[in-house]
């Protein structure tokens, strides 16, 4: 992306507070930017603040319980200040969502062909017949297998596999400029879960457009991914390019999930784990949230919490990174 190309996603200082019982920081003043036909992997442990992200730029927290500040700018909208019809046709038309799991996603009482009319029919202005012949071609471009069959099903006849597809057609099928996913293949056996991952990835290339994918998993993240930002405790702890995550990971916790993934080199081995457990976010650290799992923490670590600072395209908040390099500048995008 040139210096004058304006970002299709660009997220500022987000602060995401949950009031309940307890108030939980969901996410600490986080930001990132997401050029048009990109892909964006959002990776850590659960808890981490991923699927919190996601639906924050979709709006779809309860505004009685949820504090939002900061700002969200996607393809020109200023996302936090949409209301009404806006905000109806930004959901579905501008960014589009696969849930995590599809079965609760989609509606029991009616059949998939129904489900996709009807979003068709929310934001363009066809009738029946159009939204219906659309609704199939979808079906068929996501490679489901008898496609007008299965247009008929309803969801709890579909197989896991089936449904994600179905899912991903529905979430496609007003050709969205931005598509986030939320771990669209956490429920599937591995073989579909490849299958799902291509599939997401040639429809990608074929549409053009964004994609923020979330995942706990460095293997699909690697699949799918331009650049992967790995999260902990709601903030952006690292950013780089795929390559450069993988082959030459900086963070501690980066380099702990790394270490900890299953591959050709370890088998037969014990696998090295990151200790303790994700921090509770309604009572974080002082300082750096992975300061208490940290081999590397010292009294800074636990005492001050590293702002996130970029060089070279790459991002980091740690006071004592695994591999030194040049030294790294702030940026104006960083939280």
């Amino acid at each position: 992306m040139s210096n004058t190309d304006k970002p299709l996603v660009k997220v500022t200082d987000l602060n995401v507070e949950f009031h309940g019982n307890r108030k939980a920081h969901a996410l600490d003043h986080i930001s990132f930017e997401l050029p048009e036909g990109q892909v964006l992997g959002l990776l850590g442990e659960s808890g981490s603040g991923k699927s919190v992200t996601l639906r924050t730029l979709l709006r779809l927290h309860p505004q009685r319980t949820t504090r939002i500040g900061g700002k969200i700018e996607i393809d020109g909208k200023d996302v936090l200040s949409l209301k009404g019809r806006d905000l109806e046709a930004y959901r579905g038309g501008t960014v589009s969502m696969i849930f995590q799991e599809p079965g609760l996603a989609f509606d029991p009482v009616y059949t998939i062909g129904q489900q996709i009319m009807e979003t068709i029919r929310a934001h363009e202005n066809v009738d029946k017949a159009t939204a219906a012949k659309r609704a199939l071609e979808m079906l068929d471009k996501v490679q489901i297998p008898q496609a007008k069959r299965r247009f008929d099903a309803y969801p709890h006849e579909l197989s896991g596999g089936m449904r994600q597809r179905a899912m991903i057609a529905l979430a496609l099928s007003c050709k969205p400029k931005l598509l986030l996913a939320d771990e669209p293949t956490t429920a599937l056996d591995a073989s579909v879960q490849i299958q799902i991952l291509l599939l997401l990835r040639e429809l990608q290339k074929e549409t053009g457009m964004s994609v923020i994918f979330v995942t706990h998993d460095i293997g699909a993240a690697v699949e799918v991914a331009d650049r992967i930002a790995v999260m902990y405790g709601g903030r952006i702890v690292e950013e780089n390019t795929v390559k450069g995550i993988v082959t030459a990971p900086r963070h501690p916790y980066t380099a702990g999930l790394l270490g900890s993934t299953v591959s050709t080199e370890n088998r037969g081995q014990p696998l090295p784990a990151v200790r303790g457990a994700p921090p509770d976010l309604s009572a974080l650290p002082p300082g750096c949230s992975f300061a208490p799992r940290c081999d590397n923490a010292s009294d800074k670590c636990r005492s001050e919490k590293p702002a996130l600072l970029a060089a070279d395209g790459e991002r980091l908040a740690c006071w004592h990174p695994v591999r030194e390099l040049m030294p790294i500048q702030r940026d104006s995008v960083c939280a």
